[in-house]
């Protein structure tokens, strides 16, 4: 479901995005501040690495990595998974794109991503642009071209 503001969070469309230091696989720490000002990014929250949804969304956003950048975008998927599971998850599916490792969960609560009775991250996903302006909310699974016509409108 594509929304201002999603039901699973407390941020909306046109809100500041969060800023955050997240350790990353395959390698460092990614921090949002370091692309404000120089780059839109997209940061995908999910439950876990490995399950049958988890794949195929991260699947599909790797696999589109290519037409992400072009587009203008840096792409993230983001978990309370350590970055052991991350590295072994990348490893089996092949995946290409960046996994944040949220382990104490207090990225995925500032986004309203996480729900600590469940413990795991929703599936939400944030169109963050240059200016670091929450620009897109999805809560879900979202096709892959919806994306990149939301990131292409912010070029």
């Amino acid at each position: 479901m594509t929304t201002a503001c999603a039901a699973a969070t407390p941020l909306c469309a046109g809100d500041l995005a969060p800023l955050f230091s997240l350790c990353a696989h395959p390698s460092g720490r990614v921090d949002l501040a370091d692309y404000v000002g120089r780059r839109n990014v997209l940061l995908a929250f999910y439950p876990r690495d490995d399950s049958p949804v988890c794949i195929q969304e991260m699947c599909a956003l790797s696999d589109n990595l290519d037409r992400f950048n072009s587009a203008g975008a840096h792409v993230f998927g983001v978990s309370r998974d350590p970055i052991a599971s991350h590295e072994t998850f990348a490893d089996k599916y092949g995946l290409n794109l960046p996994l944040l490792s949220d382990e104490d969960g207090e990225v995925a609560r500032s986004y309203g991503a996480l729900h600590d009775d469940r413990g795991y991250c929703d599936r939400v996903l944030f169109v963050i642009d240059r200016a670091g302006v929450i620009r897109h909310l999805h809560e879900g699974m979202p096709a892959v071209e919806d994306l990149l016509n939301v990131v292409r409108r912010l070029a």
